[in-house]
């Protein structure tokens, strides 16, 4: 079938690929002709994916919105979380109304706390039922040299997921599907938080206690977040929660651990977005996640703590301080 991807960064560019591989025709959408031109004409997107050699023939590229959607079966969405509203807006009278629309954007609106399933429906006029989101331990450089990787792909409408599934079914590209978006949602978004508290806490030059406090009881925070706003706990345990901590906090393929890991070695926020080329998603995502805690009468000390590193530039000994505040508490 053919699938329009949306944004031609890293992960869309991945996320392509795969679905290519997996016998689909692919169109990606950008807006920096060198990377349009550099797809149609070199079959490489060299500046947001140097490391893949050769992109399947069946991947071409275009900046004409209409041209990249009409008669998409699938619309992939890979823009940057903090952008999409915007972005999406040109896009809302262009999809046709049976498309399903698949989102790969993890965060949580900065101006809203709302999550990206309800930025894409409001900003598509799209009913959940043609709505899939897809997460899980991806790191796009892995995933692009074609290492073994699974990832979760929730609807409401499981024909649809099924579908999206079997778009993206490779021999090293695994899908589960499951029903709870809001569980993959909060999964996708708020261990951003935690892989920035965690890079910090490496870059500081903290070992394996540390680090694991660190994502165990960011872990717990974010179940806690989730469930209060109405996810299936269970979906924090698998592949979409446990899984993509594991791999979002563990790798300096990870632009939220490495951003971290900056703040860590002394950098302050502004160097350490230069140094990434960019700011990491969960440096937004951090004040929706303290919002949304006090929204929902959760406590968010990890968040809390992050916060004040952003916001205030304490250390890495004192975000760590600030954590352990809380006092003792029952396990």
């Amino acid at each position: 079938m053919k699938i329009a991807v949306l944004g031609a960064g890293a992960w869309g560019t991945t996320v392509g690929q795969v679905m290519a591989d997996a016998g689909n025709d692919i169109v990606m959408w950008g807006i920096e002709p060198v990377i349009i031109d550099d797809i149609n004409h070199n079959h490489r997107n060299t500046k947001r994916l140097p490391s893949v050699e050769q992109l399947p023939a069946s991947m071409t590229a275009t900046t004409d919105r209409k041209q990249a959607v009409t008669g998409a079966e699938i619309v992939v969405i890979a823009i940057a979380a903090q952008a999409a509203r915007e972005a999406l807006a040109a896009f809302r009278e262009l999809i046709e109304p049976q498309t399903i629309v698949v989102s790969l954007m993890k965060g949580l609106e900065r101006s809203t706390g709302k999550r990206m399933d309800e930025v894409v429906c409001e900003a598509l006029g799209l009913d959940a039922d043609r709505f899939v989101a897809l997460s899980g331990p991806n790191l796009s450089k892995e995933v692009a040299a074609r290492e073994p990787s699974a990832t979760v792909i929730a609807s409401a409408n499981q024909e649809a997921a099924m579908k999206v599934a079997q778009a993206c079914v490779t021999p090293y590209f695994h899908p589960f599907v499951s029903h709870d978006v809001i569980g993959l949602e909060y999964c996708g978004s708020l261990k951003n938080v935690v892989a920035l508290a965690v890079g910090m806490a490496r870059g500081a030059g903290f070992g394996e206690n540390t680090a694991a406090m660190l994502e165990t009881r960011g872990l717990a925070e974010l179940t806690a977040l989730g469930e209060a706003a109405g996810a299936d706990p269970r979906t924090f345990s698998g592949l979409a929660g446990v899984g993509d901590l594991i791999a979002t906090c563990g790798s300096p393929l990870s632009r939220n651990y490495t951003f971290g890991a900056n703040l860590g070695r002394g950098m302050n926020v502004a160097q350490a977005t230069q140094a990434s080329n960019g700011v990491a998603e969960g440096v937004p995502t951090t004040a929706a996640v303290v919002a949304l805690g006090k929204r929902l009468g959760v406590e968010t000390p990890l968040a809390c703590a992050m916060a004040k590193v952003l916001d205030e530039g304490i250390s890495c000994e004192q975000m760590l301080a600030e954590l352990f505040a809380t006092g003792i508490t029952v396990e």
